[in-house]
């Protein structure tokens, strides 16, 4: 299952990761969102070959973006085509109400590519009138015309058509409510679950990843797979993929390197999920490689049935020093699996071919920008892990620039009970929020396995189980004293700074990211929500967990972290037999139960504290521009990285110079 971790919230310390530090991180502030740009150290000390396969990949990272545009919605690049040509020829007022209600509401399009939230995936409404944008369509001059704009302009503006890009209300069909562009107007959720069905091969022990690069549509009454590939669907902006990825591969670091870069091409050339799956294991296996990526259709949050993978890459290249932990970690990672709390028959006798390290990004592209995680375990595919390892990375630049942007917040005094509890957070929770994504995504993720034939059978909850699993994992092991045995903490107190800012986030802090009214939706919230609620209702006899009011404002006060540590090796255990048998009737009542519904008091109050604050809920992040030099005859003979584009600078430069797929 996916296994991307996104930032949580705002609730980390601030701590500056890298001391007298001026460089500006933050670049843009609107409506619920806050757009940072991250440095990348190290960047001009890597090799002229290493920079410029630097370069190669992130030009075919930027290829990409289109593609996940129309993944998430059928207009999404029309309505974007009409979004700027308004923007970009707009000479009137930039005072005006209207104007700047747009300007808000394109931004919002632009962080979430497309027309629906990232996160909450509703559709964002738009605050300027219609009469507002007619008049500016109509001053458009002849060459900047757009076609179709009042269909599109219907779209923008009927809250309740297309409203919700992935919906996940139990009891509805999930595919014909969702607006995501997987699946062709008309199909059913029991047409789709019925097809995959009637293609998997029984008790295969090897199986491809159904459905991962392909749109489902009917073709005289039968559903049929467009594949994404090389002259099919998304062909145009494969082929400049391809391109760049031909180029890299002239600057590979390693024969390794080389095949699978290579493999990727026969990959999307032929759309062979086979194919995928060598290249996944060939990636898996290459851990000499300084500078590394992905760039593909991986994670599948985006579907409503967590199959389909939306478009993203990241280039990256090694960390070394901080690298250290990450290896200690998947060094062990026997020990850890042998000593865990869950029942012997879903262990794993031997662990294979776990890596891990702390990366530096350089370029973020697709489902991974503007937001994105800050830590990946990957391949997805259970058996290749088993079999074959799995390679996960943290991504510490980008910690670091959330770390840095967060700085006197006045969260904790706003949410944290008192004054120890703040020092602790203070003083430990940097390393134990790290910490605590290295055990999730090179432990995690790579622990326990999954019964033969029951990859797929957690169907839409499989995500959100799949998260809660590694989390659980994560918290479960980060107060072990083997930690500090290892060097890794060096108090047996630290895990408490994690524990007590993760059950604050899952009973109450995250809550801010939710509209009254509305359930949790999102995988990450639903596990988190999962977790801390189970906890306190399970540890309500013993007095675990408390919320306790003071001065009218409710806030959270943990008793007894060994008996948490305790709580959340048991529901480690229960996740881990639900994700190992597919038992699809557990995991629902477990998400139905404790990740969907809200108190709509409490979420109140928290908005009510929030607002005080101001703090944006959501981060993103502008990438870097990297230029080659070139000497008289074309050879380029260095690359150079600038931090000084702005926000819609950079939008409107990738819709110009990346335009890899004709509006429809």
């Amino acid at each position: 299952m996916a296994t991307m971790m996104m930032a949580t919230s705002c609730s980390k310390t601030a701590q500056k990761a890298d001391g007298n530090d001026d460089f500006n991180y933050n670049v843009d502030r609107f409506a619920d969102i806050e757009v940072l740009r991250y440095k990348v150290p190290d960047f001009e000390n890597l090799t002229l070959n290493q920079k410029i396969l630097v370069y190669y990949l992130t030009e075919a990272a930027q290829w990409g973006r289109d593609i996940l545009w129309d993944q998430n919605y059928a207009r999404n690049l029309d309505i974007r085509n009409m979004l700027e040509a308004v923007y970009t020829n707009y000479d009137g007022d930039k005072n005006d109400a209207d104007y700047k209600a747009f300007e808000t509401y394109i931004k919002q399009v632009w962080f979430g590519n497309g027309i629906h939230h990232h996160y909450s995936t509703d559709k964002f409404i738009p605050a300027f009138s219609r009469e507002f944008i007619e008049g500016q369509l109509a001053k458009l001059p002849a060459d900047k015309a757009v076609a179709d704009s009042q269909t599109l302009l219907d779209i923008i503006f009927d809250p309740a058509r297309d409203a919700k890009r992935v919906n996940q209300a139990s009891g509805q069909d999930l595919i014909a409510t969702s607006a995501c562009n997987f699946y062709e107007n008309g199909l059913t959720q029991a047409e789709v679950e019925a097809y995959y069905e009637s293609i998997k091969k029984p008790n295969d022990e090897t199986p491809i990843s159904y459905g991962l690069n392909t749109r489902l549509k009917k073709v005289d009454g039968k559903v049929v797979e467009e594949p994404y590939k090389l002259g099919g669907l998304y062909g145009d902006a494969i082929a400049h993929i391809v391109e760049n990825l031909d180029s890299a591969a002239n600057y590979a670091e390693n024969d390794a390197q080389r095949q699978i870069i290579r493999s990727l091409i026969d990959y999307y050339t032929t759309g062979d999920l086979a194919t995928f799956d060598r290249y996944s294991i060939e990636w898996a296996e290459d851990t000499a490689s300084q500078v590394d990526f992905i760039n593909g259709f991986i994670e599948s949050y985006g579907d409503p049935l967590g199959l389909t993978g939306s478009w993203e890459s990241i280039v990256n290249f090694k960390n070394n020093e901080a690298s250290e932990r990450t290896e200690t970690l998947s060094s062990n990672a026997q020990w850890f699996e042998d000593n865990s709390p869950v029942d012997a028959k879903f262990k794993k006798d031997k662990v294979k071919g776990v890596s891990a390290k702390v990366i530096t990004a350089a370029i973020l592209a697709g489902d991974a920008y503007p937001a994105t995680p800050i830590g990946i375990n990957l391949p997805n595919a259970n058996w290749i892990r088993a079999q074959h390892g799995s390679k996960s990375v943290t991504l510490e630049n980008i910690t670091q620039a959330y770390d840095a942007a967060s700085q006197g917040s006045g969260f904790n005094e706003e949410f944290v009970i008192d004054q120890p509890t703040i020092d602790l957070l203070d003083k430990y929770l940097f390393i134990t929020d790290n910490l605590h994504t290295d055990l999730h995504e090179c432990l995690g993720h790579g622990s326990g396995k999954v019964m033969p034939g029951r990859e797929d059978a957690l169907k839409a909850h499989g995500s959100t189980i799949e998260e809660a699993r590694a989390d659980l994992f994560a918290l479960y092991y980060l107060a072990d004293p083997k930690l500090v045995e290892l060097g890794l903490l060096d108090n047996p107190e630290a895990y408490k700074a994690e524990y007590y800012k993760y059950i604050l986030n899952g009973l109450m802090t995250q809550l801010m990211r939710i509209e009254p009214g509305k359930d949790v939706e999102e995988a990450h919230m639903r596990n988190r929500k999962i977790i801390a609620e189970w906890a306190f209702e399970h540890g309500k006899d013993n007095n675990v967990i408390e919320l306790v009011e003071r001065d009218g404002k409710t806030f959270v006060k943990i008793n007894d972290y060994e008996a948490l540590r305790g709580l959340f090796g048991e529901l480690l255990a229960e996740i881990q037999r639900i994700r190992s048998t597919g038992d699809y009737a557990a995991a629902e009542a477990m998400v139905e139960k404790y990740g969907v519904k809200v108190d709509p008091a409490l979420h109140k109050e928290v908005l009510e504290r929030y607002a005080t604050l101001d703090i944006a809920p959501y981060k993103g992040f502008v990438n870097p521009v990297y230029t080659p030099v070139r000497d008289k005859d074309g050879r380029i003979t260095d690359v150079t990285v600038s931090y000084t584009e702005g926000y819609p600078e950079q939008m409107l430069r990738l819709s110009r110079d990346y335009n890899g797929l004709k509006a429809k």
